[in-house]
């Protein structure tokens, strides 16, 4: 542990205020706080002032309460206490400032609309007041205000951006975990984690999703290991197969930033070396993550609103019956129907299946893309203000550098592609597991006989398609053309 107070901050304790950087190692503001030998104050709020964009979905509050505790105990265990406090953060550090006399906020930065919003106005009304406030990075890989294209704007096509981010230097190498932190010398009263009542209840539908994840740092970490032991080397082909094992599973530990992409992008580079198709592809993918928040930033109302303005005439459906057998993967298409119940029992869905259930929803059944992306929010562990929306956006083709709209995935032909023997709908539409392969991906064409043998009655134990794929198709294509007539 450091022996000398660090000179560039003022005496006092130092508030570390903790946000979606749910971790001791590669923190740069705990380090900061570390490296004084002053008292440290460790702060999570939780926010009751965000918005619509910023609140924590269902599935993601379950996680935040896990993740939270892995939290409180990494730090006690090298001194600090974590500080639990529900309301405005505004009001709430100016409050605990008064009352312990901190002198210095740390944090590290947040790239949504709302949070720049308001860490820009705290940092403003606090340094005002003589308060030292420093904010650092560790969230991306790069500032999505400082990365520009020739012309001086942002980028708006991922291969120039990928381009661009990689021809970087290298992303800077993580920052170590403090061995020790100087604890408050006095009690400060924190709300009970319990009593925020984050954990569903009535009825508890995380038991799936309990099976499946560890939140928490040491979660995340364990989680990199495993992908990089063995499937990343298949990644760049396996990634597209449900029923395989070959993606990393990282995302909802990003999301809460149990691990940075520092310390994944340093670990990929330790472990397989630098030019390899499987960690090129691997980090493509952490780089589109990079293009997502680089969109949301520069272009703030993408959450909400259409990036190509076109589609704000396009003549979309509401039924609400088709929103609902949708999200109850009850639609009939088994590859639909396998991963939208995948994403209510484990709180998660392969990225392959994500692109063919998106696809349903704003093609097939003709459903606003934002109808989609706010179930998602609700029931994704991973749910992410910018990859969430500009993953949406880029498959209803309104998106930047979007697939084009006319581009409409065949769910047959795709659960044939990508889940030939039916592995992964069987896995989550037991009904199914006896029909055989020819037929377990359009179980509506299979004679009547054989899906007697298998113990299937369509609109009985697994639904009839709710809409006809090629009708839908065609539909699809003449709304998108009366949405180009209206437009110009």
């Amino acid at each position: 542990m450091p022996t000398a107070t660090n000179p560039s901050l003022p005496d006092g304790p130092i508030i570390v205020w903790f946000r979606n950087d749910l971790r001791i190692a590669d923190n740069a503001a705990l380090l900061k706080a570390a490296q004084s030998n002053q008292e440290v104050i460790c702060l999570y709020i939780l926010d009751e002032d965000a918005d619509e964009t910023t609140h924590y979905g269902g599935a993601q509050l379950w996680w935040l309460h896990h993740s939270l505790i892995a939290l409180s105990k990494s730090l006690e265990a090298i001194g600090a206490e974590l500080i639990l406090k529900r309301g405005s953060p505004n009001k709430i550090i100016k409050s605990l400032i008064d009352d312990t006399g901190a002198q210095t906020v740390l944090w590290n930065r947040r790239y949504t609309t709302s949070h720049i919003k308001c860490d820009t106005e705290l940092k403003c009304e606090l340094t005002n007041d003589g308060i030292e406030v420093i904010s650092f990075d560790g969230a991306l890989l790069h500032e999505p205000t400082k990365l520009r294209t020739g012309s001086g704007g942002p980028y708006k096509v991922y291969t120039p951006f990928w381009r661009a981010l990689s021809g970087m230097d290298e992303p800077r190498d993580p920052a170590p975990k403090p061995q020790a932190l100087k604890p408050y010398s006095k009690t400060i009263k924190s709300d009970s984690l319990d009593d925020w009542a984050l954990l569903p209840t009535k009825p508890d539908w995380s038991g799936g999703i309990s099976d499946e994840w560890t939140p928490g740092e040491q979660g995340a970490l364990e989680r990199l290991d495993d992908f990089l032991d063995g499937p990343i080397n298949d990644y760049k082909e396996g990634r597209d197969f449900p029923a395989k094992h070959d993606t990393s599973k990282l995302s909802p530990h990003l999301t809460f930033g149990e691990i940075s992409p520092y310390q994944i992008w340093s670990e990929v580079n330790a472990k397989h070396g630098t030019h390899t198709p499987n960690k090129e592809t691997f980090r493509k993918e952490v780089v589109w993550r990079e293009f997502a928040y680089h969109l949301l930033v520069n272009f703030e109302d993408l959450k909400n609103k259409n990036y190509n303005s076109q589609f704000d005439d396009f003549p979309w459906h509401s039924s609400k019956k088709h929103l609902a057998a949708w999200q109850q993967g009850k639609t009939g298409y088994p590859i639909v129907d396998a991963g939208m119940r995948q994403l209510w029992q484990t709180g998660w869905m392969h990225n392959r299946v994500r692109m063919i259930v998106a696809s349903f929803l704003v093609k097939h059944l003709l459903i606003d893309w934002r109808e989609g992306e706010k179930w998602f929010w609700d029931t994704l562990v991973d749910a992410d203000p910018a990859s969430n929306t500009a993953s949406w956006q880029w498959v209803a083709g309104s998106g930047a550098d979007a697939s084009p709209y006319f581009r409409i995935f065949n769910p047959i032909l795709q659960g044939e592609k990508f889940d030939k023997l039916g592995t992964y709908v069987k896995l989550y539409c037991p009904e199914l597991r006896d029909v055989p392969e020819k037929y377990i991906h359009k179980p509506w064409e299979a004679p009547e006989k054989i899906l007697k043998n298998a113990g299937v009655t369509l609109g009985d134990t697994y639904p009839n398609p709710v809409v006809d794929h090629k009708t839908a198709r065609e539909r699809a294509l003449a709304a998108y053309q009366t949405m180009r007539k209206s437009t110009g």
